[in-house]
């Protein structure tokens, strides 16, 4: 019996163990940081990303997967019988998914398409579950039924530091960004089921570090967490705190820190950080 075939965009979260561990496809969007483009995970890393966007002197734009690259990559895995099941960051942020949907219909291969409603370790997340089920003989439903338990249990709380990359990439008014940046705010999004939602707000660090203590305090009252991640942008700093704080009370796991992938830099700017956590019942 042919097996699920997981597909995810390069936005995953994913090492590069987990990749080769769990045969997972990554589609990598590009990246152009004055006037020079980039693949991802090919040809330009996360942390080498970051570093490029500091030192800039024009805002990064990124660009979704071309059309023909995930018709390749569909047909090619599924050329064998075996259905394909891609996973692509929420919509919100991308139309990654919707260039995805395209090109199962055009591929010759059976394939499903679904927005994760997240993004980065969240979604990595979704597309480790995929594979596990995948690997046991699961079917398209039930891998797809998998990826949803998993995006119902996924917590991804992300601090921004600064407005202005949100300003530039259009994803908050400028009139607004200048505003709150005069004014030092600082902002918690929540990202889950495909939105982008801001959870507070406030001047300075405090209003930070006191809703993160909430969220402490909500992850110690959370039964049965499975998997912590923590992706940043350059934010050594709030990465020790949060490591500080959340080890102690998970000891058994592994706290995966990475920078983030291009995408999440590149809208979050500059100090921007993201704790992830996976629970079960």
């Amino acid at each position: 019996m042919a097996t699920v075939k997981i597909v995810t965009d390069s936005s995953a979260g994913l090492t590069d163990e987990e990749v080769e561990k769990y045969h997972i496809t990554i589609v990598p969007l590009t990246v152009m940081i004055d006037d020079v483009v980039y693949v991802e995970r090919h040809t330009i890393t996360n942390e080498e990303f970051i570093n490029k966007m500091e030192h800039s002197k024009s805002f990064p734009k990124t660009s979704q997967p071309p059309l023909g690259d995930f018709i390749k990559v569909f047909d090619e895995l599924g050329a064998d019988g075996s259905p394909v099941v891609c996973l692509n960051m929420l919509e919100a942020i991308s139309g990654t998914v919707h260039t995805a949907e395209q090109a199962a219909k055009i591929s010759k291969s059976d394939v499903t398409v679904v927005d994760s409603g997240t993004t980065d370790r969240a979604l990595a997340f979704q597309c480790i579950e995929a594979a596990k089920l995948a690997e046991k003989g699961a079917s398209v439903d039930e891998v797809v039924a998998g990826t949803k338990r998993v995006q119902a249990h996924t917590r991804l709380y992300m601090g921004v530091m600064t407005l202005d990359n949100l300003v530039k990439g259009g994803r908050i008014n400028r009139m607004t960004g200048a505003i709150s940046n005069l004014l030092n705010i600082k902002i918690v999004l929540q990202v889950g089921d495909g939105q982008l939602n801001i959870r507070t707000k406030g001047r300075g660090m405090k209003t930070i570090d006191r809703f993160y203590d909430q969220v402490y305090e909500q992850m110690k009252n959370t039964p049965n967490i499975k998997a912590i991640g923590i992706s940043h942008v350059h934010a050594e700093p709030m990465v020790e705190k949060l490591v500080s704080h959340i080890q102690p009370m998970f000891p058994d796991i592994h706290i995966l820190v990475r920078e983030t992938v291009p995408i999440i830099a590149t809208h979050g700017g500059p100090g921007a950080f993201a704790l992830v956590y996976y629970f079960d019942d």
